[in-house]
């Protein structure tokens, strides 16, 4: 069977373990070989992708993947699970800019992101440290203005605390075009305090 020369959309598929855990995204033709390798133990949501593949020799009959939004793959590993229970996922600007929604969390405003930058909550220069409880999404002109101080030192208030997603919201995070069933399931597994709940569907 041939699974090569085949046309994909924009969205992807979340990737769970047997029990349910969010792992990853997949495009089309992963999924799609796990299927053909009886990998997948169930499948839900939205049919995202309708893949042909290749034509069988003996029967003549061509394959065919109907590709769901959510699928989980047999298997279960509790040392994975503790991991992920612990995971911090890296910091950089694209992730952040993503985590404050393009906000700069001093004005209020919302910025494309060639305006925004990372700005250390305590600054760098006074023992702050560039981790995710420290950094914030803020715009060129609000970053200048605070320089090398903190918050209070520059008299400007910060709009919500920074945190560091755990990895259901580094998943979302990552991804760009999450249709109902997928956002509906990932929040299931975001913190309950978690500002990502209001995207609901």
């Amino acid at each position: 069977m041939s699974i090569n020369q085949l046309s994909f959309g924009t969205h992807q598929t979340l990737r769970t373990d047997a029990s349910g855990m969010p792992l990853e995204w997949l495009n089309a033709s992963q999924v799609a070989k796990l299927m053909a390798l009886e990998m997948v133990q169930y499948a839900y949501g939205t049919i995202v992708h309708h893949l042909h593949g290749g034509i069988n020799a003996r029967t003549g009959i061509q394959s065919e993947f109907e590709i769901p939004a959510i699928i989980g793959t047999k298997g279960y590993n509790n040392h994975l699970h503790k991991q992920l229970a612990r995971y911090v996922p890296p910091l950089n600007n694209q992730t952040l800019f993503k985590r404050d929604q393009n906000m700069c969390l001093y004005c209020g405003d919302v910025f494309p992101k060639f305006l925004l930058s990372r700005d250390h909550v305590t600054p760098l220069s006074q023992g702050g440290v560039d981790t995710w409880r420290n950094v914030v999404t803020a715009c060129k002109r609000c970053n200048n203005h605070k320089a090398d101080r903190t918050p209070l030192q520059a008299n400007m208030r910060l709009m919500a605390i920074p945190f560091a997603p755990n990895y259901a919201e580094y998943i979302f995070l990552q991804n760009k075009n999450i249709i109902a069933d997928q956002m509906d399931y990932l929040v299931n597994h975001f913190p309950k305090k978690s500002p990502f709940r209001k995207f609901k569907a």
